[in-house]
């Protein structure tokens, strides 16, 4: 008995799941290209990996320094 309810309560779980995903907007993946590609184009001058750093302290990507004692 204990084993059917449990499944039963397994059930609920993937249904109440199926539904928060069924409910989801989707959009056709032509416009979310699309969407990306405008984005790209519109902020391309703030991105730092296509126009460069203004220093080089800014650069997070930057080979850190260490220090070797002897």
């Amino acid at each position: 008995m204990d084993m059917m309810i449990s499944s039963l309560q397994q059930q609920k779980r993937v249904t109440e799941q199926l539904r928060r995903e069924a409910a989801i907007r989707r959009i056709l993946v032509s416009q979310a290209a699309t969407d990306i590609m405008k984005y790209i184009s519109d902020h391309q001058q703030e991105d730092c990996l296509l126009v460069g750093f203004s220093s080089q302290k800014a650069n997070p990507f930057r080979e850190k320094s260490s220090c070797n004692l002897l």
